[in-house]
Parts: structure tokens; sequence; C-alpha cells
């Protein structure tokens, strides 16, 4: 990433309001950017249509507005980049990094129990490979990646060192559903290396995407972003605070509280000032913090 320009982005899913969790988030990839003098992008992450709710990027975006967190260019919208999907996809197949695959959720476990691997991972199954040398004379329901076999390393900047062997705690994973929407994974992949997005903030549950992107990067040629994955937001029963347990959204119409509450979880001093003035001492702060890691 030598000689490139700092480009960091939030890059929000509209299923819901923003967030205690998704603010710390949103302030430590704004500060971030801001402490390497570089551009912060807003991508709205709604290719999982039958997720996202009505009316909810709009919400966000005022959310981002109220607490003087602006992009530095127009929001970037997911639903309307599906080319560049495809395109990936297509260089992936002729690689021979990508395959159709036929299973349904019942035919990965039950050749998982015929294995005697009935071993589910965060609710996903592990894929047992069962299409990776053809169809065996079933139709096509998905697009799956070739993983490669061994451990994937990363350095996170806040975690320290990261690896994971993907073959053998993931499978090959999905690119392209049943349903025809595109997988997280790859659409994340392909958004940031088309933004030139160097350096990535975001929350420490998605760390563990990490090792998966990494593997789609190299395949496809793409420069890998730095990784900084912030700390978990916690509700009173101890579990991470998410838009599908109910965590309430935050209200801005006092920005300072809600910045105030985000900087604290990041170890940023508290400010009784104005929310522009409070960015720009954490600004310094952030800088100072990252420059000792």
């Amino acid at each position: 990433m030598s000689g490139r320009r700092y480009v960091g982005r939030f890059a929000p899913s509209p299923t819901g309001p923003l967030h205690a969790g998704s603010m710390v988030a949103a302030l430590a990839s704004w500060l971030d950017a801001r402490a390497s003098n570089g551009l912060w992008l807003v991508r709205i992450e709604d290719v999982d249509t039958p997720r996202c709710t009505p009316h909810a990027a709009a919400t966000i975006l005022r959310q981002l507005s109220d607490c003087s967190l602006v992009a530095d260019e127009p929001p970037l919208w997911q639903s309307q980049r599906g080319h560049l999907y495809q395109h990936a996809l297509d260089q992936l197949v002729a690689g021979h990094r990508a395959y159709p695959c036929s299973c349904s959720r019942k035919d990965i476990e039950l050749a998982l129990v015929a294995m005697g691997r009935t071993r589910e991972r965060n609710t996903e199954l592990i894929y047992p490979g069962t299409c990776r040398d053809g169809l065996h004379g079933k139709p096509a329901r998905a697009w799956r990646f070739r993983c490669d076999g061994g451990v994937v390393h990363w350095l996170d900047r806040r975690m320290g060192a990261q690896w994971q062997d993907v073959a053998q705690d993931v499978g090959d994973f999905v690119l392209k559903r049943a349903d025809g929407l595109w997988a997280y994974q790859l659409a994340v992949v392909v958004d940031d290396a088309d933004q030139g997005v160097t350096h990535v903030v975001r929350g420490e549950d998605l760390a563990d995407n990490t090792a998966r992107q990494i593997q789609l990067q190299q395949a496809l040629g793409l420069p890998l972003p730095s990784y900084l994955h912030t700390p978990l937001v916690l509700g009173d029963n101890g579990e991470k605070l998410s838009k599908q347990n109910g965590a309430q959204a935050i209200d801005t119409s006092d920005p300072l509280r809600v910045l105030n509450a985000a900087a604290r979880v990041l170890g940023l001093n508290p400010h009784a000032g104005q929310a522009a003035d409070a960015l720009l001492a954490w600004t310094a702060q952030w800088r100072l913090l990252q420059s000792t890691v």
C-alpha cells in the first residue's frame, strides 16, 4: 500500500437504523481516515435485498450527518453493481476458482452426517465439497469459491496476529446464492478494490470474514487492504448488540452524547464541547494512539 492515498469506508447494511455498536465502527473508520488525511467513503451494502427495510438507508445517512460524519463522495449502493460482481465471478470461473453447486442445505446436512461431520460454525454448515468435481446430473443452484488449502495469516491493527484455515473451518463458500443474489464476501471484495479502499475498519464481529476475503483478493489479483476490527458493544444480556437481536436505534438529536458513547468504547477521552470540536480532538488522539501500535 506504499504510495497509495488512504481510502477508508463505512459500509452499513440497511436492515435498520444505526445502533450503538455500529456507531463505534462508523466513528473509528472516520477517525482513522481523518487521522491519515485520507478519504472516507460510505457504501450501502444492500445486496441482501430481502433483509433490507424501507427507508433504513436514508435513516442511516441522516444519523451519520447528524453526528458530522459526512462522506467525501456520494454513497455507493451495492444493489446497483451486479455487473461488477458478475465480471469477478466470470474471472474466477475462468481461473477454475469458482464452480456451480447443486446442494441445498438439507443436502449438505445429509452429506456431513454420512461423513460423520455434523459440526456447525456460527450456524453455517461447513461445506463438504460435494460439487467440487461436478454437479452429478443435478441442476446448479449457486456458485462457490474453490478455497486454497492451508492457513491464511494476517495482522489486525488492534487484535494482532490472526489466522484461519478457510478450507477446514468454512469450506468452499458461496459467491452467488441459489436465489440469484450476490453473496456478501464477493460483493465486499469487489467494491473495496473498485473504490480503492486501502484500510478496512469495521466491527470485530466481521473479523471472521477476513481470511475468506483475502483468498478472494488473491484469486482476483486485487490489492490487500489493512484491517482493524473495533471492539464489540454488548447489551445487558452480555450478547453483541445487533439489529437482529433488536438493538435500539441511536438518538442523534444529541449527537455529542452518541459520539461520546462510541468514543469511550474506542478508549478515547470524553468531550464536553461541540461535536465538531470533539471530532477534532479525537482525530488527534487517534493519530497518537495509532502511531504507538
